[in-house]
């Protein structure tokens, strides 16, 4: 049971859909990791991708949305925000109780909900909307 990209989730913008490429790399081998048992020791190092990711990642997405006068801007920017407090919010907990199989299975849904909802609703309309912008 492995994610794989799929050229469904393309925002037509090659830097975006490599970041977008990388997260889905790195939830696979999460994916991978629980199958063989060893779902807590990955999760040590998807987070500390994480926090590194959303910041590059969010930041080259909404500088081309600012760029280009996004209307949804604020909207997107919201999800981001969400997104990364829930990131902080697993992180704070895992560095003071520890990892847990919870923890594990409650990143694997919440990356399994981004994927889901923001990139394949959110990020490829923002690429639709790019698409217009170059001539």
């Amino acid at each position: 049971m492995g994610i794989e990209w799929r050229d469904s989730l393309a925002t037509g913008v090659e830097v975006i859909d490599n970041q977008h490429k990388e997260l889905l790399l790195r939830f696979d081998k999460l994916l991978t990791a629980c199958q063989a048992g060893q779902g807590t020791e990955e999760l040590k190092t998807l987070q500390a991708f994480l926090g590194d990711y959303v910041i590059t990642h969010f930041n080259d997405e909404e500088a081309l949305q600012r760029q280009h006068h996004y209307p949804d801007y604020e909207a997107h920017h919201a999800e981001h925000l969400r997104f990364i407090e829930k990131i902080n919010k697993m992180k704070l907990e895992t560095q003071k109780g520890g990892i847990s199989t919870h923890h594990v299975i409650d990143t694997n849904n919440m990356l399994l909900k981004w994927l889901l909802n923001h990139i394949s609703k959110v990020d490829t309309k923002l690429g639709a909307f790019l698409k217009t912008c170059t001539p």
